[in-house]
């Protein structure tokens, strides 16, 4: 299953490397395009040049890691669809250019039902993805997310899961993982 990585769910690190740990698990193959890439690093613009520089290295990381998941943005099938905020028809372009049925993105209320639906297209937010994934395949997700639990805390001393899980919007998958029995990454 493809699914289109909208700026918004690449930007906060932790939610990054669970979605990113998911595709390279084979999950799902992410999508993205140079757009939404450079959303990303211009909202890491805000906090500092320091930010942008590594905001380009983590993208130059990415397309490595994940070569195929670059697509076009600059179609026009979404033209005249009634989208909140028109300058994110880019985003659905390029999940019409992969062939992607889904755009992961916590900005929902940007891609409706409607808009979406009239192109064969869902947006869903990262936090139902990953638990419909955690369904699936809960020792992989527990496991991506033991593993980006324990960097944070490698990083930044120590954090209960359910800290990360709420910093990163992740209430359900967090549920989720408690009823699974999920130990927390030591």
């Amino acid at each position: 299953m493809k699914a289109v990585l909208d700026a918004c769910v690449l930007y906060p690190t932790v939610l990054r490397e669970i979605l990113t740990g998911a595709a390279g698990a084979g999950l799902f193959q992410p999508v993205w395009s140079a757009r939404i890439l450079g959303e990303w690093r211009h909202a890491a613009a805000r906090l500092g040049p320091d930010q942008v520089a590594v905001a380009g290295a983590e993208i130059a990381l990415l397309a490595n890691r994940f070569p195929r998941a670059s697509a076009r943005d600059d179609g026009c099938a979404a033209i005249g669809i009634d989208w909140p905020d028109p300058a994110d028809r880019h985003v659905a372009e390029a999940a019409l250019a992969a062939d992607a049925p889904l755009i992961v993105t916590a900005n929902l209320r940007d891609f409706p039902r409607r808009a979406t639906a009239a192109l064969g297209l869902a947006a869903v937010h990262p936090d139902a993805f990953l638990t419909d994934l955690h369904r699936a395949h809960p020792d992989a997700v527990a496991a991506i997310v033991a593993a980006s639990h324990a960097r944070a805390q490698a990083m930044g001393g120590p954090l209960a899961l359910r800290d990360l899980m709420a910093r990163a919007r992740l209430p359900r998958l967090a549920k989720a993982l408690a009823r699974a029995g999920t130990p927390p990454a030591r």
